[in-house]
Parts: structure tokens; sequence; C-alpha cells
């Protein structure tokens, strides 16, 4: 297939959450290609609504690192149901939660009727 067009990867725009960058693709949707992939030397972002394709033109010293979401985050802070638990200056365990009540009355009162 052929190649749409050479993007400078200073062009793309990148999401530190979800480690992807993206292009504007004309069709209205958006080219993609993660992290990881660019890491692994790959250099060409798809479009997921249609055939077209982009090719990165960058140097992996202009990368970010890579995250590493294989690790556990040692016990510092864990998310369990809407909780968080940390670890206080002593060791011992806080826990920072949903106040269900405030949930509740804010879910009713943006309800539309």
């Amino acid at each position: 297939m052929s190649i749409y067009e050479e993007v400078e990867f200073e062009d793309l725009d990148y999401d530190p959450v979800t480690q992807i960058y993206t292009y504007p693709c004309p069709c209205g949707d958006k080219f993609s290609i993660s992290l990881e992939a660019l890491w692994d030397g790959e250099d060409i972002a798809t479009c997921p609504s249609c055939t077209l394709r982009i090719e990165i033109i960058y140097d992996e010293e202009d990368l970010p690192p890579l995250r590493d979401d294989d690790d556990e985050s040692g016990g510092e802070e864990e998310e369990e149901e809407g909780e968080k638990k940390k670890q206080d200056e002593k060791g011992e365990e806080k826990k920072e939660g949903i106040d269900h009540n405030i949930a509740s009355v804010l879910q009713k009162s943006l309800t539309v009727k």
C-alpha cells in the first residue's frame, strides 16, 4: 500500500495516558500509532476508518521513555472499587474514597428529566 503523507514526529498529538500519537486524517478520523510501536521501529500510522496510511519521520532519541504498565505500584497506591489506598509518612494505610452520599446527590441533580 502507498503512503498518503510523510509527517514529522513534532506534528503529532500525544496522549500521555494512552501513550498514543495521533494525526488528523482527511476522512475526519485520526491516524494513530503507539509509543511502543515507535520504540519498536515501526513508522507507519494507520487510520481506523479508511485505508490511508502515513509515515512518521522521527529519531528514537526524540521519543519519551516508554512507561512500563506491567509494574505493580509497590503498594504505595492502589485503586479498588472507587477507593484509593495510600500510605502515610508512618507507613500506615490511609483510604481516600468516594463519598457515596455526595455522589448519589450529584447523580440525581444531573439527571435530565
